[in-house]
């Protein structure tokens, strides 16, 4: 009774033990990776055009030509204008691309337009086959 319950309770911390190494997320920073904001005019048409189908909403997308990989991520309607976005990080890992951004308000100094608008960020970088994960 005594030998079985040992093997039990072996068992068991061998599971346990498998578990704990599948869980844990792999996101060791290979190296950081160059981005360039890309203004509305310098989109590809096709990006663009689904950017305008989206910007009502929040929303992070990616797309892909055969040169380069874009990343765009929108705030949604906003019902003032004096918005940006600031890119906080952009790295490649073993396993994915990792995107961070803000969204800054209008300088409360300032009064802002009492417009709607779809602020969003599109990030141009190299072309990697990794997933991308927005933080």
């Amino acid at each position: 009774m005594k030998k079985r319950v040992i093997r039990i309770a072996a068992l068991v911390l061998v599971l346990l033990c498998m578990l704990a190494g599948c869980t844990g997320e792999k996101r060791e920073k290979l190296r950081d990776l160059e981005a360039t904001i890309l203004s509305e005019e310098a989109l590809p048409a096709e990006l663009k055009e689904i950017i305008d189908e989206k910007k009502a909403l929040p929303f992070q997308i990616t797309f892909s030509d055969r040169e380069k990989l874009y990343i765009c991520i929108g705030y949604g309607k906003q019902e003032t204008g004096g918005y940006s976005i600031t890119l906080n990080d952009l790295y490649l890992t073993e396993g994915a691309v990792y995107v961070s951004t803000t969204l800054l308000g209008p300088d409360v100094s300032q009064q802002a337009k009492k417009t709607a608008t779809y602020p969003y960020i599109v990030i141009q970088t190299e072309l990697v086959e990794q997933p991308v994960i927005f933080e």
